[in-house]
This record gives C-alpha cells, sequence and structure tokens, in this order.
C-alpha cells in the first residue's frame, strides 16, 4: 500500500474537523427524533439480531468531488477557513465549483464499489441519490450493473442531498441540465429546475438537515423494495446515524470519500397514523 499524501493526509484532518463541527448539534436532533411517530433502528448488515423483514441500505458517500480535492490543496497551502465564511481562504465559495464533480480519484472511487455490488446476494431493488452532480456521478458508475437489466429504478430524491449551505458545491444545477447528462435516473420527484432549497446568505442547520432525512426515511418505509442503494454526503449521512436512527456507535463514524456502509433498517411504528 502506497504512502498517504499531504493531500489525501489534509483530507483525513478535514474530514474529522467537519465531524467535529457537525457533532455539535446533533445531541438536539437525536432528542427531538425520539418523539416522533416512526422510530428506525440501524443494524450492521451482518447483526443476527436484525428482524428478519429489516430493509437492507447501503448508504454511499460520493467520490471524491473537485471541491474536496481544492479543500485539501488549500489546507496544504496553510490556508485556514471558518465553516460558512464568506473569505477568500475559503474554496468551498468559489463560483468554480458550484455542483461540483467527481475528480479522476473520486471516479475511481466509485468503480472500487463495482465488485462490492457485484457480490451482494441480493442486488439493490431501486437506488436513490442526491440530485447534486458527484452524487448522481458516484451511484450511476457505482451501481452501473443494475443499469444493464433496466429494471431497477434510479430516482433523484431531494431529501437525500447535501446540507445546503452558503458554499457553491451545494448549489444543484437545473434539473433539466441534470436530466440531460444523467438519462438513466428519474428527476421526477423533483418539482423545482432551479433550487429553491439553496441560499447563499443562510446555511441549513442540522436541524433542518435531520427534518430532510426523517422525511426520506418515512418515505422509504412505505416503499415495497427491500433492498436500497443511497448514494449521499458526508452531512447527511453523518445526521442520519448520529441524529435520527437507533444504532450502535461502530455504525456512527464520518463516511469518507468513496466509502459504503451497509445495514438494516427496522422500521417501528409508535402511533397509529390518523
Amino acid at each position: 500500500m502506497s504512502a498517504p499524501t499531504a493531500e489525501s493526509a489534509k483530507a483525513l484532518e478535514i474530514d474529522q474537523k467537519d465531524m467535529e463541527e457537525h457533532m455539535q448539534g446533533m445531541p438536539k436532533v437525536y432528542a427531538s427524533m425520539r418523539d416522533r411517530p416512526l422510530t428506525v433502528k440501524a443494524y450492521a448488515f451482518d447483526d443476527p439480531k436484525a428482524p428478519v423483514d429489516a430493509v437492507v441500505v447501503h448508504f454511499v458517500r460520493h467520490g471524491q468531488g473537485f471541491h474536496n480535492l481544492i479543500a485539501s490543496l488549500f489546507s496544504c497551502q496553510g490556508k485556514e477557513w471558518e465553516p460558512y465564511s464568506q473569505t477568500r481562504d475559503n474554496p468551498y465559495i468559489m463560483q468554480e465549483i458550484l455542483d461540483a464533480p467527481l475528480t479522476q480519484k473520486g471516479r475511481q472511487q466509485a468503480c472500487l464499489l463495482q465488485p462490492k455490488i457485484k457480490e451482494l446476494k441480493t442486488k439493490p431493488q431501486l437506488v436513490v441519490l442526491s440530485p447534486l452532480c458527484r452524487a448522481l456521478q458516484t451511484g450511476v458508475i457505482a451501481f452501473e450493473e443494475l443499469l444493464v437489466a433496466a429494471d431497477v429504478p434510479f430516482l433523484a430524491h431531494e431529501m437525500v442531498r447535501e446540507q445546503s449551505s452558503v458554499h457553491c458545491c451545494d448549489k444543484r444545477r437545473p434539473i433539466s441540465r441534470q436530466a440531460k447528462e444523467f438519462p438513466q435516473v428519474d428527476f421526477s420527484r423533483i418539482e423545482s429546475d432551479e433550487d429553491v432549497i439553496f441560499k447563499y446568505d443562510k446555511p441549513e442547520s442540522i436541524a433542518e438537515v435531520g427534518e430532510r432525512a426523517y422525511k426520506f426515511l418515512q418515505w422509504l418505509s412505505e416503499r415495497p423494495e427491500k433492498h436500497v442503494g443511497v448514494s449521499s454526503h458526508s452531512a447527511w449521512l453523518f445526521t442520519v446515524f448520529n441524529g435520527v436512527l437507533e444504532c450502535d456507535d461502530s455504525l456512527k463514524d464520518w463516511f469518507h470519500t468513496g466509502e459504503m456502509r451497509s445495514v438494516k433498517l427496522e422500521f417501528i411504528q409508535k402511533f397509529e397514523k390518523p
């Protein structure tokens, strides 16, 4: 195994910093979710205690995006920035990385997931993707073999997109453009062509991300599929595992780029639906 480069070492430092920042608001999110009508428990993929009717979900963080690379390079140059700041040393506000795509390394990371998916005894019956470019690319590449049969829906869903902030990398392009680049993906669930979630002057709170994640899990609990792939982002995934789900601490780590974490979800309806 080759030694880590300075850039990859900085990427890990940035991940650690991001994790610590997002953990600050997580206890409130977790507490707010405990009184909801739907409780969702997550079990490790090989946990024998998981219910036999649990839904298998393969959560994927996108591969390295150009915003990740530029942030690492900025950090290598000694530049520092505060989250969501409008300063010249904040790489994420550069217009050049609006809806940042994957780097070559990011595409390779997505390709490395293909054999893992090929080895699954039961393949996903549905793939849900964030409508941001890097997550779309990762999902289409990683789950490529499912596209061949053409009977597995690839569905874009706003509820699984990254925390919306002042960062240009998290502003999506118009759906009309995404649909041309990703004809394999169904964008019909997204009502607005333009991005109405992103605000240049107001980052989405962790609590708001938690609400989106909870709504997604509610939606998923009503779907017929029992094996699902999800292509999403680090902050969203961290909020799911630390704020919304009930799960063991071993499942709560920050996702690295190109990581897939397979779990079994148990949906428990605590109150009867009206």
